[in-house]
């Protein structure tokens, strides 16, 4: 599906606006906010851009798992996953160990690096050696989630159930801290209140696309929507809190928009009224997001500081942005893809009374 890697391209562009527009103080060594004041406003909704990819997971996971066993699932996950963030870790690893640079230091040991190469860091309460990991401690508990209804088994029925379930597990435990009578880490960290509705709203929408309408699909998606406004009115919060609106200049009537328009724009998607050819560019594009989304503050860190004083900001965070689509279309390409062929286990050739029936691809913020 060519317009979901569009999609993901666009939502990792956010992301990069975001954090170089907006968030990077320490890169720039100013308030990106006062050096692009025409520009934060919208930047500032970039941070918005990992909703939309964990929209889209949840589509495009449902879709991946859908007549696959466990262990196809896990090697798919695994293989898609691993390979760009072990390179972009030890890319983090050698910035700070190899150079001066100070901006955005996570300060970690060598041991604490190696627990990040598991990228289940989170879970022994540690840094993550790049901000932008945390999204995928989300992403992890998700498919382990998606683990349990790929053992029972993937059908329409189960699939409305688990995400029913889900959601009313979010919501009362959205309710229940909210009123401070329960609160609890671990089922926190299991139901995931806050990301919940993206991931259910995004597999309600692929049942859309694989078998029609349906009212029960539709609701998911509008009691999703609701919860994740929530979330997402709550994060931006808590960005404005931290940093000051002069210096996160996003509104609220801003943040709702943007939502609303990333559940129209993925609900077109789910029902056939956007479709785009798949070409080569849309293809590269859409291989480039991840390696994007892992690197592009390693280039900042590494250029900014550099660029800065010699050329006017908008110049050095245009140069920078090229560059960090430059560096990760070549690790798609020259390092990315070829992991992932050595670790794919090979095909077994097949007779002609038994014709390959190719599978559906799988793609991964």
């Amino acid at each position: 599906m060519a317009e979901l890697d569009l999609l993901r391209f666009l939502a990792a562009l956010a992301v990069v606006a975001f954090h170089y527009l907006v968030a990077y103080a320490s890169v720039w060594g100013d308030r990106p906010a006062e050096l692009f004041p025409a520009l934060a406003p919208i930047a500032g909704l970039g941070i918005l851009g990992v909703e939309l990819f964990f929209i889209i997971s949840g589509f495009v996971i449902l879709m991946s798992v859908w007549g696959r066993g466990l262990g196809a699932f896990a090697r798919s996950r695994l293989v898609r996953l691993y390979p760009a963030y072990w390179l972009s870790l030890a890319a983090i690893a050698a910035l700070y160990g190899l150079t001066g640079a100070k901006a955005l230091d996570p300060k970690l040991s060598p041991g604490e690096y190696l627990v990040n190469a598991t990228m289940f860091q989170r879970l022994f309460k540690l840094t993550d050696a790049s901000g932008v990991y945390w999204s995928l401690w989300a992403e992890l508990r998700f498919y382990l989630l998606m683990a349990i209804l790929v053992i029972i088994g993937v059908t329409r029925g189960r699939v409305l159930a688990f995400c029913g379930i889900w959601l009313a597990a979010a919501l009362g435990v959205k309710l229940l801290e909210e009123y401070e009578i329960f609160e609890n880490e671990l089922v926190r960290e299991i139901v995931m209140p806050g990301y919940a509705g993206y991931f259910v709203a995004g597999m309600a929408l692929y049942l859309v696309h694989k078998h029609g309408g349906g009212w029960l699909p539709w609701l998911y998606v509008a009691v999703s929507y609701g919860l994740s406004l929530h979330s997402a009115l709550g994060r931006v919060h808590g960005r404005i809190e931290l940093a000051g609106f002069k210096n996160m200049p996003v509104t609220d009537l801003s943040v709702i928009i943007t939502l609303t328009l990333i559940f129209v724009a993925m609900a077109l998607v789910a029902l056939g009224a956007v479709r785009m050819r798949t070409s080569r560019v849309l293809t590269a594009l859409g291989g480039t997001t991840y390696p994007l989304y892992l690197f592009h503050s390693v280039v900042a860190v590494a250029l900014i500081p550099l660029l800065t004083g010699d050329l006017p900001p908008l110049a050095v965070a245009t140069i920078t942005t090229l560059a960090a689509i430059l560096l990760s279309y070549l690790v798609y390409s020259f390092a990315e893809r070829p992991i992932q062929r050595l670790l794919k286990p090979r095909r077994r050739t097949q007779t002609p009374s038994a014709p390959v029936v190719q599978g559906e691809k799988a793609s991964v913020p």
